[in-house]
């Protein structure tokens, strides 16, 4: 494995090579197929720029309406595990009835909205702001 270029550097040449040299002589079908490649190339770039620190924050999230405090596993694949046990158990919550109403609900509305910009900062970071 090379040091340079990193992953970013690549993501980033290829996308200005489609937005700057390739698009501005496209037009139809081909534009927009090729404007859809840049943006997944972006939100590719913003997942391994941000990602991991957003998948942690939202175990945290969900440790708070959970109450647990434990810290988030350093390594992905446990990460991703252990988001998706605290996910089942909030679903497991709201589907008995807890964020039907109180100081729960108004938590869980909070941690949702935070998620979403947490997402929206990856996928699109012009819908957040």
């Amino acid at each position: 494995m090379a040091d340079r270029p990193t992953s970013l550097e690549l993501l980033a040449a290829v996308r200005r090579f489609l937005d700057q040299e390739l698009i501005p002589g496209l037009d139809g079908v081909k534009r927009f197929h090729t404007l859809v490649a840049s943006n997944a190339l972006g939100i590719v770039a913003r997942e391994l720029e941000g990602g991991a620190a957003a998948r942690r924050e939202h175990y945290l999230g969900l440790g708070r309406l959970l109450g647990c405090e434990d810290p988030a596993p350093d390594e992905p694949e446990a990460l991703a595990r252990a988001v998706d046990e605290r996910e089942r158990e909030l679903v497991a919550r709201i589907r008995a009835g807890e964020a039907d109403a109180g100081p729960f609900r108004a938590e869980l509305l909070a941690e949702l909205e935070a998620g979403v910009r947490r997402r929206l900062a990856i996928d699109n970071p012009r819908y957040g702001s």
